[in-house]
């Protein structure tokens, strides 16, 4: 099952990934953060809780 547990750190690694172009977007503002930016911050979202479903999966199989 460690196999759940890098899952999880990747879609974590995702996650922040996504949260710091997100943030860095919507910093400089402009037609790619009104395009993009919701975007991405929906995305975060889905890897963060897709980091946490692996977490939570991977502690009910050890």
């Amino acid at each position: 099952m460690n196999f759940l547990f890098f899952l999880g750190l990747l879609f974590m690694l995702i996650t922040l990934a996504v949260f710091f172009v997100g943030i860095g977007t919507m910093s400089k503002g402009g037609e790619f953060n009104k395009k993009y930016g919701n975007k991405l911050m929906q995305a975060r979202v889905v890897c963060q809780a897709l980091a946490v479903v692996c977490f939570v999966l991977w502690a009910v199989a050890s």
